[in-house]
C-alpha cells in the first residue's frame, strides 16, 4: 500500500461510537460558564465559514467525529472534500463548515483534537504497513495499549490506516501471559485451564518468552503464540517451529526501523502498541474565511 492508495473497505463509525465522548469533551471545554472570551467579542447574529485543513501529509480519520462537534453546539452546514481513508498533501482542505461564528470556535479545540489525534493514528499505521511490507506479508495489528475514552476511535483509525485490530479487550479474546502462567504454575496447566472454561470456538494465545516456552506452548495446543521480544533470529527459528501448527505474532519494541525485518521472519503478525498511545498528531487547523 502506498500513499494515495485506498485502504481496505472500513465500516464507518457508528454514532454512538463517538457521540456520548464528543459531548463530554465539549462540556469540559465550555464548562458552566461557556466560550467567555468568544462571547465577549463575536455577535451573536454574526455568521461565519472556515475551512478544516491539513499542515502536514497524511491520512484522514475521524472527520465525522470533528464534524458532530460543531453540529452538538449549534446549527452548522458542512461540504466534504476528504473523509476518512483520504491520503491528502498538506494544505488540503478536508471541509468547509459554516453557520454562527460563536459555535465554530467554540467547538473548534475539541475538533480539531479529535481529527488531529487519529488522524495521526491512522498516519502511523499506514506508514507502518507500508515499511512491513518490504519484508514480507505479516499484519500489522495494534494493542490494548490506548487513550482512556478513546480505545473504539483508535481502534477504527488503526483500521483506516490499513493495519488491523487484536482484542479489543479481555472480554472478546484469550491472552495467556506471563503471570496468567506464573499463576498457573506454567504453560501447559493454564491452557487447560482455558480450554475447560471456554467454549469450542474460543481460540487461545499464549505469551513466550523464548524457545523453550514456545514448544511448551504448542505442545499445549496453543492456536497462537505472542514472541515477546525475541532477537530476530530467534522470531525466523519460531516461525518455523510453529509453522502449521500455531499462528505467530512478534511483539515488543517494533520500529519503523525494524518493522521490516521482522517481516522478513516469516511471522504471521506484528503487534504495536505505539500507533495508537504513541502516534504524532497530523497538524490540522480550521481556517475562517474572509468575510
Amino acid at each position: 500500500m502506498t500513499p494515495g492508495t485506498p485502504p481496505p473497505r472500513v465500516a464507518p463509525l457508528l454514532p454512538l461510537h463517538y457521540e456520548a465522548l464528543v459531548r463530554r469533551e465539549l462540556a469540559v471545554d465550555l464548562g458552566s460558564a461557556g466560550d467567555v472570551t468568544t462571547d465577549a467579542i463575536v455577535p451573536a447574529h454574526r455568521r461565519a465559514a472556515a475551512h478544516i485543513a491539513v499542515r502536514r501529509a497524511g491520512r484522514v480519520c475521524g472527520l465525522r467525529c470533528a464534524l458532530f462537534a460543531f453540529e452538538a453546539v449549534g446549527p452548522v452546514r458542512h461540504v466534504v472534500e476528504h473523509d476518512d481513508g483520504a491520503d491528502v498533501p498538506a494544505g488540503a482542505v478536508l471541509a468547509t463548515v459554516e453557520g454562527p461564528a460563536r459555535t465554530l470556535l467554540a467547538a473548534e479545540r475539541t475538533a480539531l483534537n479529535l481529527l488531529a489525534h487519529l488522524s495521526g493514528v491512522a498516519t502511523a499505521a499506514r506508514d507502518l504497513v507500508e515499511r512491513a511490507a518490504r519484508g514480507g506479508p505479516a499484519r500489522i495489528v495494534c494493542t490494548r495499549k490506548t487513550t482512556p475514552g478513546l480505545r473504539a476511535l483508535e481502534k477504527y483509525a488503526v483500521r483506516v490506516g490499513g493495519a488491523a485490530n487484536h482484542r479489543f479487550g479481555l472480554h472478546d479474546a484469550v491472552l495467556v501471559k506471563d503471570n496468567h502462567r506464573l499463576v498457573a504454575g506454567g504453560v501447559a496447566p493454564a491452557v487447560a485451564r482455558v480450554r475447560a472454561a471456554q467454549g469450542h470456538l474460543v481460540r487461545v494465545e499464549v505469551e513466550v518468552d523464548d524457545l523453550v516456552q514456545l514448544e511448551e506452548a504448542l505442545d499445549a495446543g496453543a492456536d497462537a503464540v505472542l514472541l515477546d521480544n525475541f532477537p530476530t533470529a530467534d522470531l525466523k527459528r519460531a516461525a518455523a517451529m510453529a509453522l502449521g501448527r500455531a499462528v505467530t505474532e512478534a511483539s515488543g519494541g517494533i520500529t519503523p526501523e525494524t518493522v521490516a525485518a521482522v517481516a522478513a521472519t516469516g511471522v504471521d503478525l506484528i503487534s504495536v502498541g505505539w500507533i495508537t498511545h504513541s502516534a504524532p498528531a497530523l497538524d490540522v487547523a480550521l481556517d475562517f474565511t474572509a468575510s
